[in-house]
């Protein structure tokens, strides 16, 4: 089987976006909702048979704490922050396995998931939907991919180190030394990608080089290396049968009618009915 975990905030975002070039403006209140479901159902609909969303319930994390400068939800607009409680709803509702992260963040449980489906044997590929440099570290051979639909690339190993010039595991200390902007951390001043993978394919991780390589940078890059390691000790589920689509809840039909999308119940049905389960 494979296991197929998606980044739910990044498709919020991703649909609410791509759907102002339709709507001349105005932001239909439930339309980013709408777009991730049927995105998530489209996957389902090609054979799709396990399946997971992380979303960040609140932006904030643990590493607000960590460094000041960390992403908060400051500059969100209404409309789509709007949506987040929704989405999480919606999918439930469709009976998809959804993460809402708090203390960690969405990127922290799909590694957490990645590495709980990893371990079991039972599980062929395990697809990491996002285009998210983070979560090239939990990139493993030819068994955890990551899908970048934006790039419309599968990355294996082999690829993320095409990409960055390291492999997978050395990836929260590449972007330690370099910088995410995203994720408003600046790196390491003077050090950019080249640099980067050349320090770390001689010397290894941050914590091997000499003392000579960073000085009294060290420490930052430490710091800020601890905020691009993901976790993977969140307790998502226990067994990857947890994550198998069961067809949509018996709560699904009345939550669609609510935001006016009667539309995704059919299909639900319909491919329920095409699997076999649910009512």
């Amino acid at each position: 089987m494979n296991i197929d975990l998606i980044d739910g905030t990044y498709e919020l975002f991703r649909h609410f976006y791509g759907l102002r070039r339709f709507t001349k403006g105005e932001d239909p209140p439930f339309g980013a909702v709408v777009g991730v479901l049927n995105g998530v159902l489209q996957l389902i609909e090609n054979h799709s048979t396990h399946v997971g969303v992380a979303t960040d319930h609140v932006i904030e994390s643990f590493r607000n704490g960590l460094w000041p400068g960390y992403k908060t939800g400051a500059g969100i607009e209404r409309a789509l922050r709007a949506q987040f409680v929704p989405l999480e709803q919606g999918l439930a509702a469709m009976g998809v396995a959804v993460w809402p992260m708090v203390e960690l963040e969405a990127d922290d449980a799909l590694a957490s998931a990645a590495h709980l489906a990893e371990r079991d044997k039972s599980v062929e590929k395990v697809l990491l939907w996002t285009p998210d440099k983070d979560l090239a570290q939990c990139v493993r051979g030819e068994r955890v991919l990551q899908v970048d639909r934006k790039a419309n690339k599968v990355r294996t190993a082999a690829d993320v180190r095409a990409k960055f010039g390291v492999d997978p595991e050395l990836i929260p200390d590449y972007l330690a030394l370099v910088g995410d902007a995203a994720d408003g951390y600046p790196g390491i001043a003077g050090i950019g990608a080249v640099t980067a993978a050349r320090l770390l394919n001689q010397y290894g991780p941050i914590e091997s080089f000499p003392d000579n390589v960073l000085g009294d940078r060290q420490e930052s890059a430490l710091l800020f290396k601890r905020l691009a390691t993901l976790r993977t000790d969140a307790k998502l589920f226990r067994k990857v049968e947890e994550l198998r689509w069961r067809g949509p809840t018996a709560a699904f039909a009345a939550w669609a009618e609510g935001i006016g999308a009667p539309k995704l119940v059919e299909r639900a049905r319909a491919a329920a009915m095409e699997r076999g389960v649910g009512e």
